[in-house]
């Protein structure tokens, strides 16, 4: 439920508040509305005191980052691109539970040498009050490297950043959450480009199919589908079957098939032992 306008707007404002005690500031950019919203906010309030920085990762489908980009030049955003290889440390590739907090951890090591260089104060990043609730190691990574979060501290669930983004007149503010692509590969499996690879070719084919809430889960030789329950109907057509399986199939799969569960954000970390979650988070 959102609060009342009145409560969207003190927020609204103390977000501002927050940015401009924040002083010169780079952005974690990735183009989804929080970091979008936040680029654009810090746009807004900081003039050219910001940066927003995009990581031109192989986790990073082509057509978010091609958005991004958009997005940012549509408003005159100040962007940078950067390269990150988090595919060349072995801890990340190897995909246990920390997998996020190295792909993180490789981001803002990179930011923080060029907030040094470039005389900025500050990395910001777009976690917000929701995320609190789930396993996301990334975090842990952020608190290491001093990261302010100040959708967090202006007390905004997600929601709430989408109405302050329609409000804005940004048409990012109902763009569906997208996690990087790594996030689809089961834990345990290695993270290679040609997974990735796999991964992006799918999830691009459903879109062309007209799906607009997926996710394309690697298995190894099975491949899980998952689809937003308002669209579920429409994948169980015996035709689209076919279709999936000949896409598929043709990318490398063995077995297709389709969660009836339909799409949850996070349902691989439903896979992991309780103890895991609780042992990592705790631990680091």
């Amino acid at each position: 439920m959102l609060p009342a306008g009145s409560d969207l707007e003190a927020k609204g404002a103390l977000l501002q508040t927050h940015l401009r005690q924040l002083g010169r500031t780079l952005v974690a950019y990735s183009g989804g509305v929080d970091s979008a919203y936040l680029a654009w906010a810090a746009h807004k309030t900081l003039g050219n005191n910001m940066l927003a920085m995009i990581a031109d990762s192989p986790s990073l489908a082509r057509t978010q980052l091609a958005d991004a980009i958009a997005f940012a030049n549509e408003q005159a955003i100040p962007l940078e691109v950067i390269a990150t290889s988090e595919l060349d440390r072995p801890e990340y590739v190897r995909n246990d539970a920390r997998r996020c907090f190295f792909c993180k951890d490789e981001l803002f090591t990179l930011m923080e040498e060029l907030r040094r260089t470039r005389g900025f104060d500050v990395i910001s990043y777009g976690v917000n009050r929701d995320d609190q609730g789930d396993f996301r190691p990334g975090q842990r990574a952020a608190s290491d490297h001093r990261v302010a979060a100040p959708l967090l501290d202006a007390g905004l669930t997600k929601e709430e950043i989408r109405s302050l983004a329609r409000q804005a007149g940004l048409r990012i503010w109902d763009k569906p959450a997208s996690a990087c692509l790594s996030s689809r590969i089961e834990y345990g499996r290695p993270v290679t480009r040609e997974s990735l690879d796999m991964v992006e070719k799918g999830e691009d084919a459903l879109r062309a199919l007209g799906f607009r809430q997926f996710r394309v889960r690697h298995h190894g030789e099975i491949v899980r589908i998952e689809i937003a329950r308002e669209e579920l109907e429409r994948a169980l057509d015996l035709t689209l079957a076919t279709e999936f399986t000949t896409i598929f199939k043709g990318l490398g799969f063995k077995f297709v098939t389709l969660d009836l569960e339909g799409f949850r954000s996070g349902s691989m970390n439903a896979l992991l032992p309780a103890q895991d979650l609780l042992r990592r988070t705790l631990l680091g």
